[in-house]
């Protein structure tokens, strides 16, 4: 059976801080900063979302972690200005390493997946206007079934929707919940470390493997599945 990767889209294939250059027309030098809050703001309200069971798509925790950003900054944007942002924040690049990456993995006949909370019709615009859908065999995403990673069920919904096991699938991303949420589901998982000042959480759980990109992970699998078949045939 081929292996499944799970790629997690924001963050990890699309750089969520594509909105910066837009940003800097509209809040200067202060940009990166406000994309920073945006950003963790938006994975924090998806958290309490999904803590109290009061579901929204993942879109409005985009638009109301932009409001945020803009009441901690005391930044005011008009109506225009925010319908700005949120129009990038749907067509964001890819990181330089994933196409020729995603191009690599599925060359070596991984079965790949974009699994994501994001609702499947965007992820679908993002991938497209990232030229890299066609990379994959499908879209997984949380918003079918009303919450959001790290969910078990979420994890459990991605195994049914892919027709995969756990042990037989790998999550990718560059998100430490994530990370640790797939691993407590009994999947494989590899931190994609973006910057060399990233911290993954000091939990009980690491990742399988640690890479700074999607060319580094394709070796790092390469070794994992040879140590892996290694052991197997010590058995």
């Amino acid at each position: 059976m081929a292996t499944t990767l799970a790629f997690d889209v924001y963050g990890t294939l699309i750089n969520t801080h594509g909105v910066v250059s837009l940003l800097e027309n509209m809040v200067g030098d202060n940009a990166h900063a406000f994309s920073t809050t945006w950003r963790e703001k938006q994975l924090e309200y998806s958290f309490r979302r999904g803590l109290m069971q009061n579901y929204v798509p993942f879109s409005v925790c985009t638009e109301q972690a932009l409001n945020y950003a803009c009441l901690l900054h005391k930044v005011t944007l008009s109506d225009e200005q925010k319908a700005q942002l949120l129009a990038r924040y749907k067509t964001l690049p890819a990181f330089d390493d994933v196409k020729a990456g995603l191009e690599s993995l599925k060359a070596q006949n991984y079965r790949l997946f974009a699994f994501s909370n994001g609702a499947a019709s965007a992820v679908n615009t993002l991938l497209e206007a990232a030229g890299i859908s066609d990379y994959f065999e499908g879209v997984v995403s949380a918003d079918d079934i009303k919450t959001f990673k790290p969910n078990p069920g979420v994890y459990s919904h991605f195994l049914r929707q892919a027709n995969s096991t756990g042990a037989n699938t790998w999550l990718i991303s560059s998100n430490p919940f994530d990370v640790i949420g797939a691993l407590s589901h009994g999947m494989r998982a590899a931190w994609i470390q973006r910057s060399s000042e990233a911290i993954f959480d000091p939990w009980e759980l690491e990742p399988t493997i640690t890479a700074c990109n999607l060319h580094d992970l394709k070796t790092k699998l390469a070794s994992n599945n040879q140590l892996f078949s290694g052991q197997a045939g010590v058995k």
